[in-house]
């Protein structure tokens, strides 16, 4: 009888009717009773009851064509401005695509059967149902190789450094158009948000830095630095007293460099860690498959790059990112007051100052 007590124990499914009136935080929380629904308004839950706290540091990674799709100005630059993101790391295709709109160029609703090689032959680019002039391409190559050419960009540097380079050069190039709020990565140089790109030559922006390279211009992106600087915004997260919390928008490399940064800390550099506290992803990966985009929480646990006991605070929604993405925003904004920017960009010198001692001081234990 206590089994059926405690396995009956959720609250009963008994919703009021969705009206024209009902809000986005209502909808979520009467209508979402059941399966992903159900998944997806446990994840914007955990996200503003718990992932916003103020001693939680909230890393974001987002793979997929999001940008394009107008998720950039719709979702991610609010949850910035709100102080809900604290430091990300993006494909440089979302960057790339971003910065289209902070130089005034234009991408547009399309349809996912057009004839592509009709749209090749008139000089029509396709994202799915995103379709945009190929000088779009064109023009933001060449954006990103005037400014890479100039002094402040040919020296090594990590893509946290590199991206808020390029962040100021969009902002300014917004606000030369009378443009506000339309890129990411200017937004995230505005309020000192660091940005790092897992895989930095598999984009259009990496081509670019290459192509400079033929002439020995423009930056040499150091990975190091990258894998340090990320593990050190955890570890700092965790010194602090405060917890960290990874929000993953789809899968690919940036779901692996965003959760490595445990591994990082504990296997590798031999500093005493036991996980990330907060895992929060949506996806269309399957499990079964083995890749990394579906691993699940409880498989993360074994590598070290979930604290095997805040499992509870993991949920895994199986929803494309284009869906859950708006509604978690609306959910957060609603539901939570904006926090006060952390502002990582600027404290990663420091932080990674930290890292360094105590790997040295592990050093010496092991010696």
């Amino acid at each position: 009888m206590g089994d059926m007590k405690r396995l009956l124990g959720g609250a009963r499914i008994d919703p009021r009717p969705v009206t024209p009136t009902t809000s986005v935080v209502e909808l979520i929380d009467g209508a979402f009773q059941a399966y992903n629904g159900a998944r997806l308004r446990e994840a914007v839950q955990l996200f503003t009851r718990h992932m916003l706290d103020d001693d939680v540091t909230v890393g974001v990674s987002v793979s997929g064509a999001l940008t394009p799709a107008g998720l950039g100005m719709s979702c991610l630059i609010p949850l910035i401005e709100a102080g809900f993101i604290d430091w990300m790391i993006s494909t440089g295709a979302n960057l790339y695509h971003d910065t289209h709109f902070g130089i005034g160029l234009s991408m547009h609703r399309g349809r996912p059967d057009l004839d592509d090689v009709a749209l090749r032959e008139d000089g029509v680019v396709r994202i799915y149902d995103i379709v945009f002039d190929y000088h779009v391409l064109l023009d933001t190559d060449a954006f990103y190789r005037q400014i890479m050419a100039s002094p402040e960009f040919n020296r090594p540097m990590g893509t946290a450094e590199f991206h808020h380079l390029v962040g100021r050069m969009v902002a300014e190039r917004q606000r030369v158009l009378g443009l506000t709020r339309k890129s990411l990565i200017a937004a995230a140089y505005e309020h000192a948000v660091p940005v790092y790109t897992s895989s930095p030559g598999d984009s259009s922006i990496g081509m670019n830095i290459a192509a400079l390279a033929l002439d020995e211009q423009g930056p040499r992106i150091d990975i190091a630095r990258d894998v340090n600087e990320t593990a050190a915004i955890v570890l700092g997260a965790k010194r602090s007293g405060g917890k960290s919390a990874v929000l993953i928008l789809g899968g690919g490399s940036p779901k692996n460099f965003m959760l490595q940064t445990e591994p990082q800390v504990q296997e590798v550099l031999g500093i005493e860690e036991k996980g990330h506290d907060y895992f929060l992803q949506f996806t269309d990966a399957r499990v079964d498959t083995g890749g990394l985009s579906g691993a699940t929480p409880s498989e993360a646990v074994s590598w070290g790059k979930v604290d095997p006991d805040k499992l509870p605070g993991t949920i895994v929604c199986y929803c494309d990112s284009t869906i859950a993405l708006p509604l978690l925003t609306a959910y957060a904004l609603a539901s939570h007051e904006p926090r006060k920017t952390k502002r990582l960009y600027e404290r990663r010198d420091a932080l990674l100052a930290d890292l360094v001692r105590e790997y040295r001081a592990a050093r010496e234990r092991d010696v």
